[in-house]
């Protein structure tokens, strides 16, 4: 009996029984008819067991394809309710053109998708690399450098993220130049859509590398033959994106109802609350890995998120709204988001800059987490205490400093380490010319 508890398939059984109250909920449409706290419980649950599955499906098809490209899948997975959410208020702003709903709502989506790329950086990348050392106490890691003296140790990366961190770093580029068009027109969308496609035709031209060896389901479904081995890492993926799909949102409108409940303003919560809760299927999945002392996969899972929402997600909002409004258009924003879109752009290019060396020490971690967490705790006071006209224009005010420390210390940092972003555009043009017919150029470490 202990044995049969111990199989991997007990494990699928668990993390599926962990999503069945919700597919009843869903499947007979009475989410309605529960209260916001049994709604975030139940969904919430779902949502937990679907990300065990995806992180296994993720790590089984490391045997057939390459990582990056695998990782790429799980992103998209992992991330698509924040895309649900933003393209609702970027259809909604399309089909209110000219009237004071449709600039709200367009001011939201830029809003909620502002607030999902700097949660990802100051929560995500700050917090996993603080959790890597941490498990180090009790557990090893080979990706973990302990070193003598305060906050110095730090957290090695893969050197074939080379590639993502330079797309990144061209996208996040960008980013600066969008609010200057007066908003997210169809020329963003091609050029971030088309970045991002450019991204995918490399890593997908990769070769499949001799994956680490598994344990549990990921070894199991690894030990089956080629066509169910496909067909379970199918299955994974397309119940767990389904799973993701349906639960995250309701799980983020409990939340936000909770939120408001306690007297949080309705636009923080969009901006930070909801694209939190959207984003706990891809923390959820990387704590997974690096508790399995797989922190590489599970930093390049991180990078390969942000990557995807600083293309597809920003490209996404200008179709949807150019379809909504019946024809090709802009999404407008105001002053406050544009401020919004600098300081993401700006949190971006410095945290590109940390990893530049394919490294991460607790310091900069450090640095990450308190730069983020101390510009929303003081954005949240001045929203609080003072009238609306007031504290909109401090709100700005705070943005545009907190962009300018950014970009000073991304730029020292660059200028640093300026060797080491040859080596990565060097490493990242092989790969492309490998990507093309015929290339067969042996890439460097970029080092």
């Amino acid at each position: 009996m202990l044995s049969r508890l111990r199989h991997p398939l007990s494990a699928v059984g668990l993390t599926t029984a962990l999503t069945l109250p919700w597919v009843f909920v869903w499947a007979t449409g009475n989410a309605h008819s529960l209260s916001d706290f049994q709604t975030v419980a139940v969904s919430g649950v779902a949502v937990l067991g679907a990300s065990f599955m995806l992180a296994w499906a993720a790590e089984t098809a490391e045997k057939d394809v390459p990582r990056a490209f695998a990782l790429a899948v799980l992103a998209v997975l992992a991330v698509a309710p924040e895309y649900a959410v933003d393209a609702l208020y970027a259809w909604t702003a399309g089909a209110n053109v000219g009237t004071d709903a449709g600039l709200e709502a367009a001011n939201l989506a830029v809003a909620n998708m502002t607030g999902a790329n700097r949660i990802l950086i100051g929560l995500g990348w700050s917090g996993i690399a603080l959790f890597t050392v941490y498990r180090t106490l009790s557990s090893e890691d080979p990706a973990v450098v302990r070193e003598p003296g305060f906050l110095k140790s730090k957290v090695q990366l893969d050197r074939d993220i080379a590639t993502e961190i330079a797309f990144l770093l061209a996208a996040t580029a960008y980013a600066f130049f969008v609010p200057l068009g007066g908003g997210i027109g169809i020329t963003d969308t091609i050029f971030l859509v088309g970045l991002y496609a450019i991204y995918i035709g490399i890593v997908i031209r990769g070769d499949v590398e001799d994956h680490e060896e598994q344990v549990g389901v990921p070894a199991y479904f690894q030990g089956l033959s080629k066509g169910p081995r496909i067909a379970s890492v199918l299955l994974l993926f397309g119940y767990s994106g389904g799973m993701i799909y349906t639960a995250v949102h309701p799980f983020a409108e409990g939340l936000e109802h909770l939120g408001l409940s306690l007297g949080i303003p309705p636009f923080f919560m969009i901006q930070w609350i909801a694209p939190l809760a959207s984003e706990s299927p891809e923390l959820i999945v990387v704590a997974y890995l690096v508790n399995k002392a797989r922190s590489t996969a599970g930093f390049n899972a991180l990078i390969s998120s942000k990557l995807n929402q600083w293309t597809l997600l920003i490209g996404t909002l200008a179709v949807v709204y150019s379809i909504a409004a019946g024809s090709i258009g802009t999404l407008p924003f105001d002053e406050k988001q544009q401020a919004e879109i600098w300081i993401t752009a700006a949190q971006s290019f410095f945290a590109i800059g940390v990893l530049t060396n394919f490294e991460i020490s607790v310091r900069e971690a450090v640095v990450l987490l308190v730069l983020f967490t101390s510009q929303v705790v003081a954005e949240f006071w001045v929203i609080q205490t003072m009238g609306e006209a007031q504290a909109t224009e401090l709100s700005i005010l705070i943005l545009y400093a907190y962009t300018a420390l950014y970009l000073v210390l991304g730029g020292a940092l660059f200028v640093l380490r300026r060797g080491e972003l040859r080596a990565i555009f060097d490493r990242t043009a092989a790969n492309a010319r490998n990507a093309l017919p015929g290339g067969s150029e042996a890439v460097e470490h970029a080092d």
